[in-house]
């Protein structure tokens, strides 16, 4: 190993990734994967490790906040300020996300239609033997083109690929909406976990919105397992409080 892996691994990964580590975040990582081990680790195969715990983390812990531009404006919500953009790269983790473009109904039966094992083939609802978030994004994918297709009932308001809201948190806790106001590759309920990281850059900030696009957001992936699972179990219920409320 190096004599200064640290110093390395910071490097790397703020080129490399655009993720600032946490000095003392680093440290504890070190020192509990060499207490574990008694073998020399790789350098490569140690920056590896560290990028898999960081993406699996809360990034208020695993992430450095002392660059101002690494981090979103504490009044990004300020409705008054039409349009702004921001350099970073700032990282972020996401808290929520929403397909706006496939009616909530839809969604219900979506998650339904994973419950029972079913997902759709063309008009048929046939048998899957795999269920999962994959499979309820393949659902509503299905769904969907059906609807864009066919024009047929159940309220798609939307093609497969429909629109969605974000709920974003940089390393300081700071939170933003984010909107995906062009398709970008990674986005997608069945696809993105609750706790990914996300990098955005020169990315447009429109009256509290942030407007994600190709150019502007990069998916980096990873998921905060407890975080994730609380959201999907109870991303039903919410859906039907919605409907049954108006919201």
């Amino acid at each position: 190993m190096t004599s200064n892996p640290h110093q390395q691994i910071t490097t790397h990964l703020l080129t490399t990734k655009s993720l600032p580590v946490s000095p003392t975040w680093l440290t504890t990582f070190l020192a509990s994967t060499t207490t574990s081990t008694s073998r020399t680790i790789p350098l490569s195969a140690l920056t590896q490790t560290a990028l898999f715990r960081i993406l699996t983390s809360d990034i208020r812990d695993s992430l450095s906040t002392t660059n101002p531009s690494t981090l979103l404006p504490v009044d990004i919500f300020d409705p008054t300020i039409q349009e702004r953009r921001l350099n970073g790269p700032i990282p972020l983790q996401v808290l929520d996300i929403e397909d706006i473009g496939t009616s909530l109904w839809s969604q219900v039966e979506a998650i339904e239609r994973v419950e029972r094992g079913e997902a759709i083939r063309g008009r048929e609802i046939v048998r899957t033997v795999n269920v999962g978030e994959d499979s309820e994004a393949a659902a509503a994918e299905n769904n969907n083109n059906n609807n864009a297709a066919g024009g047929g009932g159940g309220g798609g308001g939307g093609d497969s690929n429909g629109t969605h809201r974000l709920i974003l948190q940089d390393a300081a806790g700071t939170r933003a909406v984010g909107l995906e106001f062009a398709r970008v590759n990674g986005i997608g309920l069945g696809k993105l976990a609750i706790g990914a990281k996300v990098i955005v850059r020169d990315v447009t900030v429109a009256r509290g919105l942030v407007m994600l696009t190709p150019e502007s957001c990069v998916v980096l992936g990873g998921k905060i397992e407890g975080l994730d699972v609380q959201w999907r179990e109870g991303r039903k219920e919410r859906l039907l409080e919605r409907i049954n409320g108006g919201v």
